[in-house]
């Protein structure tokens, strides 16, 4: 196996930086787009077959160092008890959102090798076809919260934001479940045999710091410190996060994500160098000319330098209409470039 994702992971020395891109199975890939145009995306993911074909996709095409579960980290609302519906146009929407303490106190508990066993099912399928290590991963309680709050995604997160300020033993309420969810969740990926896992808080940027501290950090030291006991790897990824990296860090993860609103040699130094990083190309340089590419890309990989864990990703999911044949340049330009700067 192509073991340089896990050796980054860990701090270890590797002979090229790793790449893998976040959303890598998904739209700007044609054969995904074939499959969605006969099967709805809750169809793929709870078809472990179809999810082991779209998550295999991006790996027999380009060289990436690592592989992603196709999934959406909205699947364990269902189970909880929310009507979740992915709309044409709209994205996720959320029937039934969750604004008041009844409605906290409805959500049912999950056992995720029964509600949610189509994931770990398609966990095992692709593992058997994999010479590359594979991430589970999960959203984390205040994404996943502002979702089920919302209804769907959100702009200001008015509501979200309301239950936190106005009802806080409601919000903690919330948060407690979520957290036991997810914990169970992301076990039973790593019984599947998920190597590594992944825990987007993709909307957390919305936070102030003092907002993180108070009503987001305990629910995800919590989490991460249960994480920790799985014997895995764990990242810890979000976006817009630069006045909160240093929570982050504190709150856990081996591997921190780092978007590119920041410089990635001077959030490391910030974070401290007993942690992995990971990132931090802007997803739209994807459409620029090679010349462009090949600048950001020396500027990244020079950056990390020698320094064992360095991950090198996008500082969030690919989008849909991204060339194939800059993804492949992108590859195959950090590959070379850090192998150079690791062998000097």
């Amino acid at each position: 196996m192509n073991d340089r994702f896990l050796k980054a992971c860990r701090r270890e020395p590797v002979d090229a930086t790793p790449v893998w891109f976040m959303r890598q199975a998904g739209r700007y890939m044609k054969a995904f787009r074939d499959i969605r145009a006969k099967h709805s995306l809750l169809t793929v993911c709870k078809t472990p077959e179809l999810a082991c074909e779209v998550t295999l996709q991006p790996i027999n095409r380009f060289d990436f160092d690592a592989s992603i579960i196709f999934a959406d980290i909205l699947l364990p609302l269902e189970p909880m008890g929310l009507n979740l519906e992915f709309v044409k146009g709209e994205g996720p929407c959320i029937y039934n959102p969750v604004r008041s303490e009844k409605d906290v106190d409805a959500l049912k508990p999950v056992v995720p090798q029964e509600s949610l066993g189509y994931v770990m099912e398609a966990i095992k399928l692709v593992r058997a076809e994999l010479n590359v290590p594979l991430i589970g991963f999960a959203g984390a309680p205040f994404t996943l919260a502002s979702y089920m709050i919302e209804g769907g995604s959100s702009r200001n997160y008015i509501d979200t934001k309301k239950m936190m300020y106005g009802a806080p033993a409601v919000w903690d309420r919330l948060m407690g479940k979520l957290t036991r969810v997810l914990a169970d969740y992301l076990s039973a990926q790593v019984d599947a045999g998920a190597q590594v896992l992944q825990i987007f808080d993709s909307w957390i940027g919305a936070l102030s710091p003092g907002d993180y501290r108070t009503y987001v950090f305990p629910h995800m030291k919590r989490l991460l410190s249960e994480l920790h006991t799985f014997g895995v790897p764990v990242i810890h990824f979000g976006t817009g996060t630069a006045t909160l990296l240093q929570m982050q860090k504190e709150a856990g993860g081996d591997v921190i994500g780092l978007d590119w609103r920041v410089h990635l040699d001077e959030a490391w130094a910030s974070l401290g160098y007993d942690v992995a990083v990971q990132g931090n190309l802007d997803p739209i340089t994807l459409f620029g000319p090679v010349s462009e590419l090949e600048k950001r890309v020396d500027d990244i990989v020079t950056r990390a330098g020698k320094r064992p864990g360095h991950i090198f990703n996008l500082g969030h999911g690919i989008l849909p209409e991204t060339p194939l044949e800059s993804v492949e340049a992108v590859i195959r330009m950090v590959h070379k470039k850090s192998a150079k700067i690791l062998s000097a």
